[in-house]
């Protein structure tokens, strides 16, 4: 399976769709997370389903594991 990467240019203005605030991009792992809301958006076949009822939640302690990884990997926000 190949990883497709999104846009720069789309990743400036992609947004939660529930609190319209900025995501972080996994692109290896193909979603975008809401650390607000603990809920992840996935990406299929290099399109972002961001889709509200289609979003997974995580629990804490993934949520843990993502923070860390936001820190530990430099992940930049979609926007500031």
């Amino acid at each position: 399976m190949s990883v497709m990467s999104l846009d720069a240019k789309l990743l400036q203005i992609l947004a939660c769709p529930q609190d319209k605030g900025s995501l972080y991009y996994f692109s290896a792992d193909a979603f975008l997370y809401n650390p607000r809301l603990q809920r992840k958006y996935n990406i299929v076949e290099g399109i972002p389903v961001m889709l509200i009822d289609e979003a997974t939640s995580v629990d804490a302690s993934e949520h843990d594991g993502l923070m860390q990884r936001i820190a530990r990997e430099h992940i930049a926000p979609t926007f500031a």
